[in-house]
């Protein structure tokens, strides 16, 4: 694996130089973690080859954001690659009495709220704060978050512009969007101006939504994708699926539990985890370039790590289409 992570278009889907961690969890997602835990999770995704970091001033009101650049800032800048996003500015919140950002699913201290600006001002603010938060220099990639939340009427075209502005103006090397909602993807990627999508749970073994609707037009302009969420908010990784397992941060649905113990069934029988299959399928279309994955522990990370680098038989896939799980590759 090279040393340093490249970007535009470079693409090599094998074993960790394939993987990103994503930093969610290190701002409290639904569950607490100390500065302690954080550093552990990063040390050893940097211990095992992971040179790819993602984050955003979502994570935890800016907690994820402020713990990784903690740990990046004793690491070689030239030896890694770190993405954060823009649309959701931090501000005080005046009206702040001790609650936590539950609603948001971080167990933070709620003392600040998010206030949406999708303009290019507001973009060009957002990266000036996450820099100041993480302590660097300079970001790799710059994603503009969940835009379909915001309630702007902008058309996407003239969205993805003001992230183009940022890109010419030296903000990032490149600009994509992320996103969960497959319409909002599509709409970016048939603009033909952006580097890279972030797909979040939406090219994985139970929702292949974006290989039909989004990766004809990145195909079309050469717009890379990151796969990310690719255990859905954790189904595909529980040992035992069920209804307290969460599908796309809810209660998972009858009907994906059924999915995925029907994969789960394929997989034992051809001894291959389910984990395993659910990272390496999304790397299986050429328009992939990694997968992220969140950690709630090193051990999370090394064993992500090892099911990249873990030899899948083609009959698994075969398989899995045969009996209308995935779509055929």
């Amino acid at each position: 694996m090279d040393v340093v992570p490249r970007l535009a278009g470079d693409r090599d889907p094998s074993g960790v130089s394939a993987l990103a961690l994503g930093t969610a969890t290190l701002g409290n997602l639904l569950r607490e973690m100390t500065d302690e835990q954080a550093w552990a999770i990063l040390e050893a995704a940097w211990e095992v080859g992971v040179r790819r970091f993602d984050t955003a001033p979502h994570y935890g009101l800016g907690l994820a954001e402020r713990r990784l650049g903690e740990f990046l800032r004793t690491r070689p800048r030239d030896e890694y690659v770190v993405s954060t996003k823009v649309g959701r500015l931090l501000r005080p919140d005046r009206s702040w009495s001790g609650r936590l950002d539950v609603a948001e699913h971080y167990l933070v201290p709620a003392r600040l709220h998010r206030v949406w600006d999708l303009g290019a001002d507001g973009m060009r603010r957002s990266v000036e704060e996450s820099l100041e938060r993480m302590g660097l220099d300079r970001v790799d990639v710059v994603y503009l978050h969940d835009p379909e939340r915001s309630g702007s009427s902008a058309a996407a075209d003239e969205t993805a512009a003001a992230l183009v502005r940022l890109r010419e103006e030296g903000a990032a090397r490149e600009v994509g969007v992320a996103s969960m909602t497959t319409s909002t993807l599509a709409d970016f990627a048939r603009t033909g101006l952006l580097d890279v999508l972030m797909v979040a749970g939406r090219h994985t073994l139970l929702d292949q939504s974006a290989e039909v609707q989004v990766f004809p037009a990145c195909r079309r302009h050469g717009t890379r994708v990151v796969a990310a969420a690719v255990f859905n908010s954790g189904l595909l990784s529980d040992a035992e699926p069920g209804p307290r397992s969460l599908f796309d941060y809810e209660p998972a649905p009858a009907d994906m539990v059924e999915r995925v113990m029907r994969i789960g069934a394929v997989c034992r029988e051809l001894g291959v985890p389910v984990t395993t299959a659910a990272l390496q399928y999304p790397l299986r279309d050429p328009v992939v370039s990694h997968v992220v994955t969140g950690a709630a522990e090193p051990a999370h990370v090394r064993a992500n790590a090892g099911s990249l680098s873990r030899e899948v038989p083609g009959e698994l896939w075969e398989r899995l289409a045969h009996d209308g799980l995935v779509s055929p590759c």
